[in-house]
């Protein structure tokens, strides 16, 4: 058995493609338009070597409102190689961090969609910083 993909819809593709590809560093590998049932998937990859698991962003068309989701989808969690800089990045591009790396290994954000994102240090944590290390939770995860 091999795992292929997370799909999660997405109500503004091009916000989506921006907090994914720009801001986390993603790459979009394929897209496919469907006009007769009016939607376009995007699959993203981390490009890693030894990583072919891929998020399927399913953008409809003619979705209005924002989608609703429970907890019950949970998070998709991303390896990074520095956690501080990825966060800073991420902040810098509008993005709340919901909740802070204080010990040096874990975070959480959301995307434009409301998609629980985990992002978790390669190898050790690294050292306690500020302002990460006196940063409050915002909101939930």
């Amino acid at each position: 058995m091999k795992f292929l993909h997370s799909m999660i819809r997405v109500r503004d593709l091009d916000a989506a493609l921006h907090f994914f590809c720009e801001l986390l560093g993603l790459r979009e590998v394929r897209r496919r338009e469907v006009e007769k049932g009016r939607f376009t998937l995007v699959f993203l990859e981390t490009g890693s070597e030894d990583d072919s698991a891929q998020i399927e962003l399913t953008y409809n068309w003619d979705q209005e409102e924002p989608y609703t989701g429970g907890r019950n989808f949970g998070h998709l969690a991303f390896q990074v190689s520095n956690i501080y800089e990825t966060c800073e990045k991420l902040q810098a591009g509008g993005v709340t961090i919901l909740r802070p790396p204080r010990d040096g290994r874990m975070a959480f954000v959301r995307s434009p969609d409301d998609i629980s994102i985990e992002l978790l240090q390669a190898g050790a944590a690294l050292p306690k910083a500020e302002p990460w290390a006196s940063m409050e939770n915002t909101g939930s995860w």
